[in-house]
């Protein structure tokens, strides 16, 4: 019988007693996470210049830089920490190869990083019911576009929450973290942007 790999948990306490080993396994299997999040994330014009695996390179070796101090403090949940350093790299990315401006990533307000076209469509698709058969085929794509367009005109804000809910699956607990919320706080404001984004469509309807 296989031996059952340690929890997060298990694997935290030994990496604050200094094994090497288990911190190493923290970081590895949120690779994976982390990869969704950047390919979610990365502009098409940066994705021809830099592999997302690259991004999670290079903020997993930073990660594995900073992790002795992130355990004696333990100021957030480790996956929301990890992919604040993986975001920041990102950013850093976007700046240098696309915006070319130095601005810095560690201002107190979150910049945004705008959706890329395939993620708007996999958001779209996540709140859109799917289609019962071939015949609402039609509908179905009409409503994917007044749904993008809907998401357009929406608050930043509004559509951070629903991409982190539904694209990047985090759960209410680290979405909260991320956004320096309550987790009852991150529940009502998702469904004030499913509330908003229903409102947007009514008036587009209307119009």
């Amino acid at each position: 019988m296989l031996a059952k790999d340690p929890d997060t948990c298990e694997l935290l306490r030994r990496a604050e007693q200094g094994d090497q080993s288990a911190g190493a396994a923290l970081l590895s299997r949120n690779r994976g996470r982390l990869r969704k999040m950047i390919a979610i994330r990365m502009d098409p014009q940066l994705r021809v210049r830099v592999d997302p695996s690259d991004v999670v390179q290079e903020a997993l070796a930073e990660a594995t830089r900073k992790l002795p101090d992130y355990l004696r403090k333990r100021p957030i949940p480790l996956y929301p920490w990890l992919r604040q350093i993986a975001w920041e790299w990102l950013v850093r990315l976007r700046e240098r190869h696309v915006k070319a401006q130095k601005r810095s990533v560690y201002r107190e307000a979150r910049p945004e990083l705008a959706l890329p076209d395939e993620s708007v469509v996999q958001l779209v698709n996540h709140l859109v019911d799917g289609a019962a058969g071939p015949s609402e085929l039609c509908l179905r794509k009409e409503m994917q576009e007044r749904v993008r367009a809907a998401l357009d005109v929406m608050k930043p804000s509004d559509r951070e929450v629903l991409v982190m809910w539904y694209l990047e699956q985090l759960t209410p607990g680290e979405i909260a973290a991320v956004l320096d919320l309550s987790e009852s706080g991150v529940r009502s404001r998702h469904r004030r942007a499913l509330m908003r984004l229903t409102r947007v469509l009514n008036d587009r309807e209307e119009d």
